[in-house]
């Protein structure tokens, strides 16, 4: 029986890159569903609007696959799939009621937040093998998505929850 390879970092990498890259690609099939289902027309728009630049965020990993020399590739994500399958949920069960925004707020959040931690340590990983320009491109991505969650923060303690009370 040949050695098992000792795996390093860089496998590690490439493993959440193919992770992310699947969860970005299932948001943009999930955010238009999440903006068609919300009530507030400023929900709708920040669904709209993070779907664009989610697209933006697609384009940035294809660019460090292709730095790390891999062909961008997505892998079965079942995190990202529970978040977005919860979010799916909220629509069906709460389609006419005064919490729904509030559900989809805390469902998109859910996302975000798990994509922060990813890109997070990507980028820090990305830095620990040498590739700042992929870095760079990883906290470009991070940073859209923290400016997100504190936008989906401030619909939060406005109406939404106090809509659903």
């Amino acid at each position: 029986m040949p050695a098992k390879t000792e795996k390093k970092l860089a496998d590690l990498f490439h493993d959440g890159l193919r992770d992310i890259y699947y969860a970005e690609r299932k948001l943009l099939k999930a955010l238009p569903k999440m903006a068609r289902g919300a009530e507030s027309p400023d929900l709708k728009a920040a669904f709209e609007k993070h779907r664009d630049e989610t697209e933006g965020h697609v384009d940035r990993l294809q660019q460090v696959f292709e730095i790390f020399g891999k062909r961008a590739q997505g892998k079965n994500c079942p995190a990202i799939d529970g978040i977005v399958e919860e979010g799916e949920e909220i629509l069906d069960e709460f389609k006419g009621s005064r919490a729904l925004d509030a559900g989809l707020i805390a469902a998109a959040q859910a996302a975000e937040h798990y994509e922060i931690t990813r890109y997070g340590t990507l980028k820090r990983w990305a830095r620990e093998l040498g590739m700042d320009d992929a870095a760079r491109l990883l906290d470009q991505t991070l940073g859209e998505e923290a400016k997100t969650d504190e936008a989906l923060s401030r619909l939060a303690e406005t109406a939404a929850n106090q809509k659903a009370a």
